[in-house]
């Protein structure tokens, strides 16, 4: 028979119940293993505990922000190379400069083109696979 696929995990990392539901429902549905946090100290939590493939993080965040959140993972040797996908509403060119320095993988601005996020989550870990 066909060859057994690895499930890839993604850490969703978001304050916003709706867009956790909704981007859960999509990559659930294609097959990815889904943790979802409501804050970076959530998502700190789990990132002890398991290591994903992936995190698409949210930047505007109360108290810990997505950019705090991405300078903390990126100083810790176990999470520095996790690939980050930032789905967010800033457009400010700066703060996009900011997270590209950052070592973010790609931005995604919301309103969330579904597929368009569906392709970049998909092209990253194929990537990461072929790289590892």
């Amino acid at each position: 028979m066909g060859k057994r696929m690895k499930q890839f995990s993604v850490l969703l990392v978001d304050d916003s119940t709706t867009n956790i539901v909704l981007l859960e429902a999509i990559l659930e549905e294609k097959g990815y293993i889904l943790h979802t946090a409501l804050s970076a100290r959530e998502a700190f939590s789990i990132l002890e505990k398991e290591i994903p493939d992936l995190i698409l993080l949210d930047l505007l965040m109360p108290k810990i922000s997505g950019f705090e959140f991405l300078a903390n993972i990126r100083a810790e040797e176990r999470t520095r190379n996790i690939p980050v996908i930032v789905v967010s509403a800033v457009t400010n060119a700066d703060e996009i400069t900011r997270i590209r320095e950052l070592g973010t993988v790609d931005f995604i601005r919301k309103p969330i083109d579904i597929q368009y996020l569906i392709d970049r989550v998909a092209r990253t870990l194929n990537q990461e696979t072929q790289t590892s």
